[in-house]
């Protein structure tokens, strides 16, 4: 009866652990039961009671630091024909779970798609509803996917850019992550040079380091709110990176990036974004000014001699750590613009193919 009852912990653990508390919460129901099943039989037994009080306060726990942390954690509605969806990808390093977005293609084949890394404390579920950028890939026929990190990799659920161990090709979370979106690519058809990453935070430092260790699999990287390329080796500089500025390093490869950087980010220091756009690519460099929603930015561009933008930096008067022009239904937003999701996909999507 415990195995029973142990077996759906996991299975609502699990659940968490992907950004989905609300199927947990159902699972705990279905295995405590009501006149009957594992609650009963359990009610004979103190030590097993003993057990599915601890399991249950334990995956409790989980579910309200979910809540706490993860902002609006209940379920998005979905669009008639659209998925999102839970899996677990697994490889020689590790595994992670992961949500995945479909939209309703109309029998058409997807325009792209993109990885979406949330920052520490943040789910898949809260990341996406608070970057907005599933109702974007309704707009543009994208594939989205949502790993989520392992509170047994962190426990702040942050993903490990800092590590020397995560930042080389081949190993720890970058072939991990890696390969979910080549699972992304095969299974969706995801037409070549049209597969791109972006995040927040801890996730958009991991997402330079996969613009750095796989660019055969990434085309672009959008980082908001990030950090360059082996800013740090460990956790103490970690912070003082965060908290400083670095400068990190390169392959030398050179990536189309895109840069959202808040000159009120007391978390990640401003200089970070210009460590990140420290190597230009060959292009014209163009400087302009603009207003959103009564908020004023910066934006430095690099245009190819073909006329694209390969590299921009947004410097974003007084926006704290915080997804620009964010929803309030997810945790680090903030509502006022630019529209950084709107922003990233309009670049990815207008870099010419690969071979072009």
């Amino acid at each position: 009866m415990t195995d029973d009852f142990n077996a759906a912990m996991r299975r609502a653990g699990k659940l968490v652990r992907g950004g989905n508390p609300k199927a947990a919460t159902e699972a705990i129901q279905n295995a405590l039961g009501v006149g009957g099943g594992i609650a009963t039989k359990t009610a004979k037994n103190p030590f097993a009671r003993a057990k599915v009080g601890r399991g249950l306060r334990d995956t409790l726990a989980g579910l309200a630091q979910s809540a706490l942390t993860g902002g609006d954690t209940t379920e998005p509605e979905l669009p008639q024909g659209a998925t999102f969806d839970s899996g677990t990808f697994s490889c020689t390093a590790g595994s992670r779970e992961y949500r995945i977005y479909v939209p309703n293609l109309n029998g058409s084949a997807p325009k792209g798609a993109v990885m979406m890394l949330h920052g520490c404390k943040q789910s898949p579920v809260d990341f996406a509803k608070g970057t907005g950028m599933n109702q974007l890939a309704d707009d543009y026929g994208l594939i989205l996917v949502y790993p989520a990190q392992s509170r047994i990799a962190n426990m702040q659920n942050c993903w490990k850019w800092f590590d020397p161990g995560d930042q080389m090709r081949g190993a720890g979370e970058p072939v991990i992550l890696a390969g979910l979106m080549q699972q992304v690519q095969r299974d969706h058809a995801i037409p070549k040079g049209l597969s791109f990453v972006a995040g927040l935070s801890a996730g958009a430092a991991m997402a330079v380091v996969l613009g750095q260790t796989y660019p055969d699999v990434f085309d672009a990287v959008g980082a908001h709110s990030g950090l360059p390329y082996q800013a740090a080796r460990d956790v103490p500089s970690a912070f003082a990176a965060m908290g400083q500025g670095a400068t990190g390093s390169n392959t030398g490869d050179f990536i189309p990036t895109i840069i959202f950087q808040g000159d009120a980010d007391t978390t990640v220091h401003a200089t970070n974004a210009d460590a990140i756009a420290k190597t230009p690519p060959a292009g014209t460099e163009v400087m302009d000014d603009g207003e959103t929603d009564g908020r004023s930015f910066t934006r430095r561009t690099i245009l190819a001699p073909k006329g694209h933008a390969v590299r921009e930096q947004w410097s974003i008067t007084g926006l704290a750590h915080a997804w620009s022009g964010g929803d309030s239904a997810g945790s680090y937003t903030d509502p006022t613009g630019p529209n950084a999701s709107r922003e990233m996909i309009r670049f990815f999507l207008e870099l010419p193919s690969k071979g072009a």
